[in-house]
């Protein structure tokens, strides 16, 4: 333990030494500052009007429908399309051609020749195009049993059977939502200067919010049109049990390695907020109170999440056993004395696994809103800003600088098979990252640059023979493949967790973890990994529908009340 623990009001964020290896990545959890978070308190706060103003959705769930949001200065609308989909030709890979039901984001509201544009293009998808009046693309399959057993119970005249809703959580779950520019929608650059976009990923967040309200109403209107007679509506309290669920794979694994100035600025708000409630002097009583009341909520959520995965489902079994222990803790410690969030923090870091510190995390942060929130708005970051390379800097300081930064990459035999055993490219069909086996297949030639930590090795080794004194411009006229790691080492050196210090090529990559550390900033919960490589999660359960957005608490949903 280093000094400060001694001195809390010198507390600073962890080292990213200790916070960015993937496994700890791998174990993070949604927080205050996850994105779907920070756009329903905005939308609140700044009250935002929900309107539905076409819903044509037939028995079968074939129809379109348009659901607008109005903001102070803009209004943004979801278009969506529901289709009759085969059951064999149902898949959530990326290869599929037809979905259940289709959707964009439109920058404002649609006229007819709009959504005549765009009933031709959307279930198309990959196959259409979007323009820029569009700002994300999406699509999503039914969980086909939940989601027959709803429209047949509402059809009958009963709720659905909560035990079912329970073991699934979602009737539909996303394969893609895509945004930034990609088929054609708009770039992200055309509306970064929105407030309402302020934080990351706030359209795709807006989009998804919208398309579980869209998939609750359309098993509600399936049920009336079958049986109009005897067909009631979710009840409220089980209808926000559903989320929208969501499946990913590799194609944004490579995400936060190509992003290497957003991923620190995500990070160091978390850590940031993290380091502000630790410094607290008092643990105030609404704030105590709040953590008391949240650990039953948080056990209940660990408690309905299921995993096949081995890996996931060891995690599992130690979060548990952690919160049980965090419970019997602070019942036996109390939140009193002196600076008693960062005792119960130090407690933690020696008596929880790394699951179990990453839930403290996100607990802690829980009651401390007006201390937080506001480092969402610190959160965007625009790549641009790292692309330029200072080659003025020496041999001997980029030197220095790798030693620090990379010592972990330096440690690692290069040469041995296992560490460079995976091979990062994009495939032809899809144009998606994929991850191949480097020694097994003929993949290296089209090997993309997701290996900083190989890269970092080889500057350094090119360093050796290099006067101290003379700057990196002389090696880079010699030597230009090694500008990218240069670059690298430049951003890190003044963002601390832009890079994974881990290798991410090796035999041991297991790239769930990359996927659930994006995935927890969107706000993600119920990681349930199907392989190394692909993961399904909840997004919004609990949350309030665009409806009631106004009548319910505020942020009071992504921990929901245990239920019987």
């Amino acid at each position: 333990m280093d000094g400060s623990a001694s001195r809390p009001e010198t507390i600073a964020p962890r080292p990213a030494a200790t916070v960015m290896r993937l496994a700890r990545l791998g174990a993070l959890h949604q927080t205050r500052l996850s994105f779907m978070r920070v756009l329903l308190r905005r939308l609140r706060r700044e009250g935002w009007r929900f309107e539905r103003r076409a819903f044509a959705i037939d028995a079968r769930g074939v129809g379109e429908a348009v659901y607008t949001m109005h903001g102070p200065e803009r209004s943004y609308s979801l278009v969506a399309f529901g289709h009759d989909l085969p059951d064999a030709m149902r898949s959530d890979r990326v290869i599929a051609t037809a979905w259940d039901a289709t959707f964009t984001l439109f920058d404002g509201v649609p006229t007819e020749d709009d959504i005549a544009r765009l009933r031709a293009e959307v279930p198309r998808q990959e196959a259409g195009r979007v323009s820029e009046r569009e700002l994300s693309l999406s699509r999503a399959n039914r969980s086909v049993r939940l989601f027959s057993h709803v429209v047949e119970a509402l059809a009958a005249g009963r709720q659905p059977d909560p035990a079912q809703v329970e073991a699934v959580g979602y009737l539909m779950r996303t394969t893609a939502v895509y945004g930034s520019g990609k088929f054609g929608a708009a770039d992200r650059a055309a509306i970064e200067d929105r407030p309402e976009f302020a934080a990351p990923f706030q359209p795709e967040m807006l989009s998804v919010w919208l398309t579980r309200a869209f998939v609750l109403d359309m098993v509600e209107e399936m049920a009336r049109r079958r049986a109009p007679d005897r067909a009631v509506p979710l009840d409220p309290a089980l209808r926000r049990r559903f989320g929208i669920g969501n499946s990913t794979g590799l194609g944004m694994a490579p995400f936060l390695v190509s992003h290497p100035i957003l991923l620190n600025n995500w990070i160091a708000a978390r850590e940031e907020a993290l380091a502000r409630v630790r410094r607290l002097p008092v643990a105030d009583a609404e704030a105590a109170a709040r953590f008391r009341a949240m650990l039953p909520r948080a056990q209940a959520c660990v408690a309905r999440w299921r995993s096949e995965h081995p890996v996931q489902r060891a995690r599992l079994a130690a979060l548990g056993a952690d919160l049980e222990r965090l419970a019997d803790h602070v019942a036996a410690a109390g939140l009193s004395g002196d600076h008693p969030w960062d005792a119960l923090w130090r407690w933690g870091e020696g008596a929880l696994s790394e699951e179990g510190q990453e839930m403290l995390v996100s607990l802690l942060l829980e009651p401390h809103g007006a201390l937080v929130d506001g480092l969402a708005e610190c959160m965007s970051a625009g790549e641009e800003t790292g692309l330029g390379l200072d080659g003025t800097m020496t041999a001997g300081t980029l030197r220095a600088l790798l030693e620090e930064v990379y010592d972990w990459a330096l440690a690692i035999d290069w040469d041995a098979p296992e560490a460079q055993a995976r091979c990062w490219y994009v495939s032809e069909e899809k144009l998606e990252p994929r991850l191949g086996e480097r020694w097994a297949e003929e993949i290296a030639p089209w090997e993309q640059p997701l290996a900083p930590g190989r890269d970092a090795a080889r500057l350094h080794a090119a360093l050796r023979d290099e006067p101290p004194g003379a700057p990196v411009a002389e090696l880079l006229l010699r030597r230009p493949e090694h500008r990218a790691a240069v670059r690298r080492a430049q951003i890190a050196a003044r963002r601390p967790y832009a890079e994974i210090r881990d290798n991410t090529i090796g035999a041991d990559l297991m790239p769930i973890d990359m996927l659930r550390a994006k995935l927890s900033f969107f706000g993600a919960g119920c990681f349930d990994p199907r392989s190394d490589r692909w993961v399904r999660i909840e997004m919004y359960r609990g949350a309030p529908f665009p409806h009631e957005l106004h009548d319910l608490p505020e942020d009071d949903w992504a921990w929901p009340e245990a239920e019987a």
